[in-house]
Formats: C-alpha cells, sequence, structure tokens
C-alpha cells in the first residue's frame, strides 16, 4: 500500500440489466425498486457496495490490508477483536484511546473500512467510527422501466407427502432491460483519515469494471458493466462542483424513442469534453 490519496474525483457509472431483477425490494415481495411516481428503476449505494465488496474479497481471498469487514455472516464484534488483541493492558484501560487505536487498526486491515467507512461503536471491541472516502448515489434508469412478474414451476417436490400434488409454482420479477446510472464520489480529505490509497482507488476501479463477471445468479439475469468516466482533480479540495462534472456526461437514445429499449446499443453516451473546468482530467476506465 501506498500513501493515502491527494487528488479529488468524481465517476459516472453505468451499467445494464436483462431479463433480470438488479436489486429486488424485500417490502415489495423483492419487485425491482422503482420509483412509483417516475417509474424509473432504482439500485441502492448498498448493493453497489457489497458487489464491490465481493469482488475484492474473492480477488484479495480476505488477507490483510485488503480483508472485508461487512461480509456475509460475518461477526462483526469477533472482527473487531483483531484490534483489541494487539493493545496492551494499559491501552486497553483507556476506552477512547483503545477506540482510537482500534479504528486505525481497523483502516490498515479492512479495505472496506478505509473505503466505505463503518460504525463500530458498539460496547464490545469499540473501534469508533470512519467516514469513508468513496460514496455512491443511488442508481437510476435512464428510462422508466417496466417490471415484469412471472410464474415459474417446480418439478420436483420437498417431501413424499407432497408427491401427488401437483407441480409446485412460484414467482419471479424480472426487468426486460434497463440502463442504470450511477454517481459517486472519492474525497481525498477523508482519504488522509483512512489511508485509502492509490492501490485502493485502483482496486475500486478494477472492481467497477469486473464485479458483475463475478455476481452471476438467476435471479439477476444478464448485468453487465457498460461505462466508468472519471473525473480527476489536480487538487486535494477539488477545481469543480461535482453536479457541474456530472452534467456533462449525457445518455440519450440512439434508436427510436417511441420503443422500448432493448440493448446497450439503443443508446450513445455524448460528453461535453469543451466544458470540462480548467484543473480537471477526464479519464474514460471503461
Amino acid at each position: 500500500m501506498t500513501n493515502s490519496i491527494t487528488n479529488r474525483y468524481e465517476f459516472v457509472y453505468l451499467f445494464d440489466v436483462e431479463n433480470g431483477n438488479p436489486n429486488g425490494d424485500p417490502d415489495a415481495g423483492n419487485m425491482p425498486r422503482i420509483d412509483p411516481e417516475t417509474s424509473f428503476g432504482i439500485v441502492t449505494d448498498v448493493c453497489l457496495k457489497r458487489k464491490v465488496r465481493n469482488y475484492v474479497e474473492i480477488v484479495k481471498k480476505n488477507e490483510s490490508p485488503y480483508k472485508i469487514y461487512v461480509r456475509e455472516k460475518a461477526v462483526l464484534t469477533t472482527e473487531r477483536g483483531g484490534a483489541y488483541q494487539v493493545l496492551t493492558e494499559e491501552e486497553k484501560k483507556d476506552k477512547q484511546k483503545a477506540a482510537d487505536l482500534g479504528r486505525a487498526f481497523m483502516c490498515k486491515n479492512y479495505f472496506d473500512v478505509r473505503t466505505f467507512g463503518a460504525v463500530m461503536s458498539t460496547k464490545e471491541n469499540n473501534c469508533g467510527q470512519v467516514r469513508g472516502p468513496v460514496q455512491f448515489n443511488f442508481a437510476r434508469s435512464v428510462d422508466p422501466i417496466v417490471p415484469m412478474e412471472m410464474t415459474i414451476t417446480r418439478m420436483a417436490v420437498e417431501t413424499e407427502a407432497e408427491r401427488e400434488k401437483e407441480r409446485m409454482m412460484g414467482r419471479k420479477n424480472v426487468v426486460p432491460y434497463g440502463l442504470y446510472r450511477s454517481e459517486g464520489y472519492v474525497s481525498a480529505h477523508l482519504a488522509s483519515q483512512t489511508g485509502f490509497s492509490l492501490d485502493d482507488l485502483d482496486l475500486l476501479w478494477e472492481a467497477l469494471k469486473n464485479m458483475f463477471d463475478h455476481d452471476h445468479s438467476a435471479a439477476r439475469g444478464k448485468m453487465n458493466a457498460r461505462k466508468l468516466i472519471v473525473f480527476k482533480h489536480d487538487s486535494i479540495l477539488g477545481n469543480a462542483p461535482a453536479h457541474k462534472l456530472f452534467e456533462l456526461v449525457k445518455v440519450k437514445r440512439s434508436s427510436d424513442e417511441t420503443k422500448p429499449a432493448r440493448a446497450f446499443s439503443d443508446y450513445i453516451v455524448e460528453i461535453d469534453r469543451g466544458a470540462i473546468p480548467m484543473g480537471i482530467t477526464l479519464e474514460e476506465k471503461l
């Protein structure tokens, strides 16, 4: 690992889904998340961060300094226990000092803590709170989506008592096609507090480009990363407002807008390169 980053970044991330459910809502029967007023599809920031975590866990084998704190079936108190095992008895007596040292330990050894932050200020193995330098907005579909609910059947039965019954029936919710846009931020100021480095940043870009290839399931259908457009500031605090940079990237229909989109080729991505402010470098990672 190298020193923490010294440049602010913003990025626009485009991904799509075909005949799948990119982010089901458990409060709505696992239907694809949707804005009820506009019918635009939604994918939460938590969903995207989960996929980044899973990719890093696969690539780095959950080894320090790229361990993953929030992972499937992890016991968080136990994960934080490692931070207290390296403390002396004197350090443990001072609760504030112990929490500060625990926080530093977690940032040093856990990729997702120094990247996304974490709330670890609980009674047992208190490691304080970390504000992560990397944050995502909710992803929203470029066009309204129309989720479809399909009936599916199962030939086999679970028990002998069910052998003579009719086939088991179930439901599957899919989006025929949707192109989603998410926007994100990387704060050099917060990175200096967590130790988020250039190596970590490169790993983040790598995860965003490849994470869907390691997240296939019958429910999610066909999902692909399509574009990753990064704005790099030449200073720690930045050279332009984030929303002005996001407005430079526009996604438009390339085909008949009266017909529903069914492929990424139905869209074109335009970047107003002539309006990029001074002190900003555009990088297309994908």
